[in-house]
């Protein structure tokens, strides 16, 4: 009864930790992506600060997904150095409860919030990603958005019954479906230039592409401007997405269904299978943060050298993200199988934190 009581405790002192470093990184980071969007869009008229508020809101889920290990890593930390501090472990171990025992709550938990983050958070990210992207469109029309996405944009080359022709779009939304200040250069069966066509946004629709207030250029002739212009194509709405979106603003439970779709039209879908993969792994790799974190803070207090042990646990972690960015451009370059990519830093930082805490309860 003691123990069953204890492992609740410790399992909800882990769980408020966390999700109080994971509020303060949300805060944080809103209010900071709200002043750069308050920056950017400085010189857009009467824009409401509301508008902006919703813009920046709807981005942040995505950016704090990536941090997730982080929180839980310093939630974990935390939660062991104030009992530590209290004295707390001392008293369960007193009750008969080993270091495994008061940390295996933790462990499940960390399990437990992988799941949610990868079944529910992910795909809800991806979902408000999009809505951001349509309040950035209204924000900024034909201005660029002053996203990466806006500075590179997006290209594809298509096929039609008229010939070949090149689409480059600044931004996209809705996995490429609807795209903004686009660019179109159309080519005859020979592949001679025809047409250059500018237009505020297109729709992809079925068997072409609906051009809105398009301009259309021809070598020795006058721009002709139309408020609706087609533009005929051979590609579907599922080879458009997979050509336009990233795999990041893809939600988890389609993924599977884009790595098909690049697998059969020949297409590299390593970045695709390396983002699936990451997702699977996510439980995981948030156990292994709690064994990490644990392994630097289960120390009691009275013996001292509590700042070089939460130097270790942020090094710690620090090392495993650079193994993590490491494995994930060597996947993206194909250098690397993207399952391995994926799990290799949460079984490096597992079999860590595990080996040093037998040490130091077992010998």
């Amino acid at each position: 009864m003691v123990s069953r009581t204890l492992v609740r405790y410790f399992g909800m002192r882990f769980l408020g930790a966390v999700m109080s470093v994971f509020a303060g990184i949300f805060v944080l980071i809103v209010l900071v992506d709200y002043i750069e969007f308050m920056r950017r869009a400085s010189d857009v008229p009467n824009l409401s600060t509301w508008m902006v508020a919703k813009a920046s809101f709807f981005r942040v889920p995505q950016l704090t997904e990536r941090l997730l290990p982080f929180s839980v890593l310093v939630g974990a930390m935390a939660c062991y150095l104030a009992l530590s501090r209290r004295n707390e472990l001392v008293v369960a171990r007193s009750a008969g409860m080993s270091a495994w025992q008061f940390v295996a709550p933790a462990v499940i938990m960390a399990f437990i919030i992988g799941l949610v983050a990868t079944a529910i958070y992910n795909p809800l990210s991806a979902s408000m990603r999009e809505i951001s992207k349509r309040i950035e469109a209204e924000i900024f029309g034909d201005k660029q958005s002053g996203m990466p996405e806006a500075l590179t944009g997006f290209w594809v080359r298509q096929r039609s019954v008229d010939g070949q022709s090149i689409v480059y779009a600044a931004s996209s939304q809705e996995q490429g479906v609807r795209l903004d200040k686009v660019s179109v250069f159309t080519f005859d069966s020979a592949g001679k230039p025809l047409e250059r066509i500018e237009a505020k946004r297109a729709v992809l629709e079925p068997g072409h592409w609906r051009l809105d207030q398009a301009s259309v250029h021809v070598s020795g002739e006058p721009p002709r401007d139309y408020d609706s212009y087609l533009v005929k194509t051979n590609l579907t709405a599922a080879q458009v997405r997979e050509s336009f979106s990233t795999p990041e603003t893809v939600p988890f439970w389609e993924l599977p269904a884009y790595i098909q779709i690049a697998e059969r039209s020949g297409l590299a879908a390593a970045g695709y299978k390396l983002q699936y993969h990451l997702l699977i792994a996510r439980p995981f790799l948030l156990s292994a943060m709690v064994l990490l974190a644990c392994s630097v803070s289960l120390r009691f207090f009275r013996f001292g050298g509590v700042a070089k042990m939460v130097l270790s646990g942020v090094a710690a972690g620090f090392l495993l993200y650079v193994l993590s960015k490491v494995t994930e451009d060597l996947s993206k370059a194909e250098l690397l199988n993207p399952a391995l990519a994926a799990w290799l830093p949460a079984l490096a930082g597992g079999m860590t934190g595990f080996v040093v805490l037998l040490y130091q309860e077992d010998g």
